[in-house]
């Protein structure tokens, strides 16, 4: 059996408040005494009188014991205070204050004997060379979420114990458990104090012990391994995150440990001559919020009173917390629904049948020139609901949608839902291959779509927008009504997939109603509202845009996919249509805050919403600069796609800048939230661990994928109904606001989109001359997110490959954004000690090669091809705009690019673009449209792309 391991560790006391580090280094004893007081004199020591104008047991009295018994030492005075406090009622107090490294616990209390009866040996205190208080880094702890500016403020909560014997062992094991269930560890170090001992340094020295945690073994086995003799390590050990002191508990005395605790949180065990024992948790606010020390303290004593108990039970079954508890956690992350409680009975189109009936000559859609009223829009969408059915539709039918961003993709949507079947959205730049596999696993027959774009598929039958109508309008008698209801599925979206495959998530109707029904109050949604839908259909922010806006009654203009990659023109549309309710990922928004700066048109925005990715707050000091938060109101929602777009909201102030707030906040009304551990246990607030989300948007599950299904989407042994396993990461704040904190697994965001790595890994793997492979995020900017881009590395098979053979082979089932920008072929993949891929020892990607670095060997000639038929252009002296435009690419990508080389191909992305179209504006070089660029994304090409439009 592995052992625990004991450290000698120096417990820093930090470089960043002198007086808090005063105070970590000091300790304090004080000794209740009545009638006359000898006081004997030792060398070195003056003992200060103070007569205290209150009664002993008066509250003013017992404030200023304690002012005294907690206030530190200067750095420059002597090393040991002693204060005699006289009360009115003739009763004294003695407080000394000491150095630790001057005076150990019992010779502190020698020292007490000594001053107020004289006997003992005469106590000798240092006064020359004395160490200052030490420094050193703080271990952080992700559960404390302390006030910063709160640093220094200790805090004390006493720790309450049923049983009441309990073995040091176990009472050390209770704090290592609680500290090992609340930081998500396998196991955790934690400090004892030696209170005797008179270490070098502050006197803050102590034996780091560390177990292993496994949840498997029993309760006796967990504390043998505190129980034993311990051996020592032999490497270094980290500072742990919690300590604990033991002392015993005498008469009259009260003694304090630390003056300001040595770590994060301290536990003090205070023994009797009878073996009770009792505890106080002591905590520094700027590191430990007083409502986590609260119930962490709570939960020592619970588990310390389980370890004690029963011992023969698995530490899986010992409880951090009683059931009660548990479901007040769950009950503090919940928010209760608002509106009509029958939201999620109603279909989509039925509820936009009302507002057709209430509004039928509002405008409802914008598409460039077009404009369609709510009655147009209703009536179009019945005929192609007809023509779906002539073709043989029924109700709950996957109807495939692949149609660009136009006013006839919301058409044909409503219209699949009117004739009560189930849209399944498909980006039509996707690969072919993603567009088959996407159309064979829904098992949908009918596409609408252009048969002359959409890949043939056995089967499937692929019809426009006007075939569906000119059906429709051949059809005579009226129809019969569609029988669904709110909990019918309404649209199936694919997500990427840890399979290699992407997993279609099924949506019912009363998802998208509940969605609407609990943000129209708390953003004001109405007919007034003017919403763009930006994004592309097959990615459930769409869902937000389209509906949002359509079931309360606004105006949805319709964004060309150019316009949504050229920020300029995106900005001017703003402008132009008097957009109020904008929906963006921070992403894309940076790109938005930089335009407005330089552009500084006037906007009519009131609300945006970010989704689809993280939020770095930092990003929004530009925009706070500009608009008021009051008048545009910025909410950062954090959603899934399995609990319907949303999940979460909070909206974000200069404050949280501040603070560099991580919230999310709040479950939306009518959702839920929790944060539980591997075992499916309700942490408390503080502890990160899985975000779990229940309520109103939860989806049915995945389509035709019952054992992933019954493994993400389960039901929830709280009583809390179907929860959905996330695979986030975060944490519930004490106020019941989430902090998100990136994802369990092996899936990333980048720009907005849903990744899972293993997903591009399968597909590498397909290939025959791949024999292993790995996928992994980077930043070529750390923090900066238009520089994200994912790095695939492969060993080869002896069968060879070409890496253009395996960039080909993933570009063929892979959509844009999944593209790895770099492929590097390495002899094995490498791994750590659990078999999962090393990613440190990586190295570092091979970016492909431009003809820059390989002109001096073999210049490219003038006259050869690139993409088109535009000749390459030497750059030099007598070409300055070549010359300008190579650096300028060179500056973008991080790497030295030559004429013939492609702004991908070295890396380059959406952001990107646009970042290089801004700075040639900016250095005076013509304006050039993102769509434009994308047409001449070779160098020699967009150099004489730029030329001409120079001349």
């Amino acid at each position: 059996m592995v052992t625990a391991v004991r450290n000698r560790v120096a417990i820093p006391t930090g470089p960043d408040r002198l007086p808090v580090a005063q105070a970590r280094s000091c300790h304090s004893l004080t000794v209740r005494t009545a009638g006359p007081v000898g006081h004997e004199p030792v060398p070195g020591l003056h003992l200060w009188y103070e007569a205290v104008t209150a009664a002993s047991d008066d509250p003013a009295a017992h404030e200023r014991l304690r002012a005294e018994a907690e206030r530190p030492l200067t750095p420059s005075g002597p090393p040991v205070r002693a204060v005699l406090l006289q009360y009115a009622d003739g009763v004294a107090d003695l407080v000394l204050v000491a150095r630790r490294a001057v005076l150990g616990a019992r010779e502190l209390r020698e020292l007490a004997d000594f001053l107020l009866t004289g006997t003992g040996p005469e106590p000798r205190i240092v006064t020359t060379g004395r160490t200052p208080a030490g420094s050193g880094v703080r271990p952080e702890t992700e559960w404390g979420i302390g006030d910063p500016s709160r640093a220094g403020r200790s805090g004390t909560v006493p720790v309450e114990l049923k049983e009441p014997e309990p073995s040091d062992a176990v009472l050390v094991a209770a704090v290592a458990l609680v500290l090992a269930r609340y930081s998500a560890a396998d196991s955790t170090a934690v400090a004892v104090f030696d209170l005797d001992g008179t270490g070098s340094g502050t006197g803050t020295e102590a034996s780091a012990y560390s177990a292993p945690l496994d949840e498997r073994q029993t309760v006796r086995a967990y504390l043998d391994q505190w129980r034993r003799p311990y051996d020592e390590a032999t490497g270094p050990c980290p500072v742990p995150a919690a300590g604990v002191v033991f002392s015993e508990r005498l008469p009259g005395m009260h003694y304090r440990p630390f003056l300001a605790p040595a770590l994060p949180v301290v536990m003090h065990w205070r023994r009797d001559v009878n073996g009770l024992v009792d505890g106080a948790l002591s905590y520094d606010a700027g590191e430990t919020a007083p409502e986590i020390a609260v119930a962490f303290a709570a939960h020592v004593g619970h588990v310390a009173d389980q370890l004690t108990a029963g011992q023969d039970r698995t530490l899986a079954e010992i409880d951090l917390m009683p059931r009660t508890e548990a479901l007040d956690v769950i009950e503090r992350g919940a928010s209760r629904p608002v509106g009509d409680p029958r939201a999620t009975e109603r279909t989509i189109h039925g509820l936009f049948a009302d507002i057709a009936r209430r509004r039928p000559e509002a405008v409802a859609l914008v598409d460039g020139d077009a404009r369609l009223t709510y009655a147009e829009l209703d009536r179009r969408a019945d005929r192609i609901a007809g023509g779906l059915i002539a073709l043989g539709a029924t109700p709950g039918s996957l109807v495939g949608v692949a149609l660009d961003r136009t006013a006839e993709l919301v058409v044909a949507l409503l219209g699949v839902l009117k004739a009560g079947c189930v849209y399944v959205p498909m980006d039509i730049r996707y690969p072919e291959e993603r567009l088959r596999y996407t159309v064979d696993n829904a098992g949908a027959r009918i596409v609408i779509g252009s048969a002359d774009t959409f890949p043939h598929t056995d089967g499937v039958r692929v019809v426009s927008v006007p075939e569906l109508i000119e059906r429709a309008d051949r059809e005579t008698g009226p129809r019969q009504p569609v029988a669904v209801d709110g909990g019918s599925a309404a649209y199936v979206i694919y997500t990427s997939g840890s399979t290699g495959r992407p997993k279609g998530v099924v949506v019912p109707h009363g998802n998208v109603s509940a969605l609407v029904t609990a943000t129209r109050e708390d953003f004001s949604l109405g007919a007034d509202d003017v919403w763009t839908f930006f994004h592309s259909s097959a990615f459930d922010f769409s869902v937000w845009e389209i509906w949002g806006c359509l079931l309360t009654g606004g105006r949805l203009v319709v964004v060309p996919y150019w316009v949504t990659r050229d920020t300029e023109l995106f900005y001017e549309l703003l402008v132009e249509q008097r957009v109020t309710v904008l929906n963006q990922t921070p992403s894309a928004f940076a790109q938005l805050v930089e335009a407005d700066g330089r552009l500084r048109s006037e906007l009519a925005l009131r609300l945006v919403v970010f989704g689809g990715e993280p939020l770095d707050v930092g990003m929004l000091s530009a925009w706070f600069a500009r608009h008021s938060h009051t008048r545009c109101r910025l909410s950062n929602m954090f959603g899934i796609t399995e609990t319907t777009v949303h999940v979460t909201e909070q909206t974000v102030t200069p404050a949280d800048i501040a603070v560099k707030s991580r919230s999310v906040g709040r479950a939306m009304p009518g959702w839920s939230l929790s944060v539980r551990d591997p075992q499916g246990r309700v942490l408390p607030p503080g502890a990160p661990g899985e975000i779990y989300v229940g309520g109103s948007g939860v989806a049915r599950g995945y389509l035709h994928q019952p054992e992933l299904t019954a493994e993400r989407f389960i039901e929830d042994p709280y009583g809390g109904g179907r929860v959905y396993r996330s695979g986030d990461r975060g944490r519930l704040r004490p106020d019941g606001r989430l902090d998100h904190l990136g994802r369990l697994d092996n899936q990333v965001k980048v720009r907005g989109h849903r990744i899972e790595l293993d997903e591009i890994r399968n597909v590498l793997l397909s290939h025959p001359a791949v024999s292993a492979a790995a996928a992994v995020l980077r930043y070529e900017t750390p923090g900066d997110t238009a520089t994200a881009r994912i790095d695939a590395y492969v060993a080869l098979s002896g069968a060879g490959g070409q890496v253009d053979d395996l960039l080909g082979h993933a570009r063929g089932v892979l959509p844009d954004y999944m593209m790895p920008a770099t492929l590097t072929e390495v002899p094995a993949i490498p791994l750590t000690i659990n078999g999962k891929v090393d990613t440190a020892a990586l190295p570092e990607p091979a970016v492909r090669e431009s003809s820059a670095a390989t002109s001096a060997t073999a210049p490219a000639s003038p006259s050869d091809p690139v993409s088109g038929d535009a000749p390459t252009a030497e750059p030099g002296a007598a070409d300055p705009v070549a010359a300008e435009i190579l650096a300028l690419w060179s500056q973008v990508l991080n790497t030295e690019v030559g004429p013939d080389d492609n702004f991908f191909e070295l890396g380059g992305n959406s952001l990107l673009v646009i970042r290089l179209l801004r700075e040639m504006r900016d250095r005076g070089l013509p304006r050039v449209s993102t769509q434009d660029f994308y047409r001449n994304s070779a160098a020699a090409q967009f150099i004489q792309f730029v030329r001409g439009t120079k001349g």
